[in-house]
């Protein structure tokens, strides 16, 4: 790599870490707006939810239903959707100001994704942990039927593989060859009553997702510099006969001090002194809503 090849990628880690940053601010403020929420995971992924929506995807914020002719993504832990509206705003796909009705009353920012209010950017409703995959599957099956070129993504929480939805849609995608969908696992360690390993231990989960026919690739999803080329290399995977998935280790409540590797703040809103406290190690980089 050259000087010149080193800096243009210098420089675009350091525009999407001032994203990640202003994501970071949405996801605290929002939640504290209307003391409810899952602030945690939502911070902990934020990396992932940048790289996907101002590097890799293929999208369109004109939004269409069918997404025929453009990549798809399913958030199937959908409780984390703090940051996926930070980030589908931030895209264009509808004003910033929306952000301050989240979680409120005839809102289209519901606690979790939904679609009767017609959210642009959002295709199916989620938040009953285990049915994202399934419905990825399907339209990365329609998307081959209509020879439509393009990848479908899906998001996965580590609590969400003791569910046994998962494991059937697993094996379902691997032996019909579903090589147009790349998975993505959030593999933070917590889940709402406490670790993981704790509450189900999930054993050696590369192993398992190797063993249902995946092709498996890891990352660290908090630093840019191992995220995308994880996402890069799982896109020019795609093609070869195998579905594939990327177990992303994240920190829950990455970039806030007092939020980090814990799941008390799963499902919790920053009081306003925890909210000045969180705000004060977050950059200001785009503008707050």
């Amino acid at each position: 790599m050259n000087n010149t090849t080193q800096e243009t990628a210098s420089t675009k880690i350091e525009e999407l870490n001032k994203i990640a940053s202003q994501v970071r601010r949405d996801i605290v403020r929002m939640v504290h707006a209307c003391q409810s929420g899952h602030p945690g995971a939502s911070l902990g992924c934020t990396e992932f939810f940048v790289a996907l929506y101002f590097k890799f995807l293929r999208h369109h914020a004109h939004f269409n239903m069918s997404g025929e002719g453009e990549d798809l993504f399913f958030l199937s832990n959908g409780h984390i959707s703090p940051v996926w509206y930070s980030v589908l705003a931030r895209s264009g796909y509808f004003p910033l100001e929306e952000l301050n009705t989240f979680r409120k009353i005839n809102s289209r920012l519901q606690g979790h994704p939904a679609t009767e209010e017609g959210l642009p950017g959002v295709r199916v409703a989620s938040g009953s942990l285990g049915q994202g995959l399934s419905v990825a599957i399907g339209a990365a099956q329609a998307k081959k039927q209509i020879n439509d070129p393009n990848l479908v993504f899906v998001l996965m929480g580590d609590g969400e593989q003791q569910e046994g939805q998962i494991w059937e849609a697993a094996m379902y995608a691997a032996h019909y060859g579903v090589d147009n969908l790349i998975a993505t696992l959030d593999y933070n360690g917590q889940q709402i009553d406490g670790p993981v390993d704790e509450i189900m231990s999930l054993k050696n989960i590369k192993a398992k997702w190797e063993a249902f026919g995946w092709d498996v690739l890891d990352s660290q999803g908090n630093d840019f510099e191992s995220l995308l080329p994880a996402m890069q290399h799982a896109i020019d995977r795609t093609g070869n006969g195998k579905p594939i998935i990327n177990i992303m280790t994240t920190q829950m409540g990455q970039g806030v001090d007092f939020m980090v590797g814990t799941h008390k703040w799963h499902g919790i809103a920053p009081n306003d002194e925890q909210l000045a406290s969180a705000l004060a190690q977050l950059e200001e980089t785009l503008g707050d809503y």
